[in-house]
């Protein structure tokens, strides 16, 4: 099978969300395209963020062959956001899932 997904994630890729959520929800950064892209995930856990309204909290499942997300995406959340991600739990399929209180 060939991947035909354009990497130019700028101009292609489309958006974790369009709406603002005004209540607790789920962002998945699971699907295939963020296998191997770190920039992606980051990118659109803060997208995400900002499309959490305050007093609710965004789960960020993130991809398992990834790694573990505070390796790569703690750190952008409270230098980008000033939040501090919880970790949830490790989901059956190898994802992991992570909390983000929105203020």
């Amino acid at each position: 099978m060939t991947d035909t997904h354009d990497t130019d994630h700028d101009t292609t890729a489309e958006p974790i969300t369009d709406r603002v959520h005004d209540n607790s929800w789920s962002a998945n950064l699971e699907a295939p395209r963020y296998a191997d892209d770190r920039e992606l995930v980051v990118r659109d856990a803060l997208a995400a963020i900002d499309h959490t309204a305050p007093g609710n909290h965004v789960n960020l499942v993130t991809h398992g062959d990834l790694g573990h997300p505070s390796d790569y995406l703690y750190d952008a959340i409270d230098r980008e956001r000033g939040l501090e991600p919880e970790y949830v739990e490790r989901c059956g399929c190898g994802g992991h899932v992570s909390r983000v209180q929105v203020e």
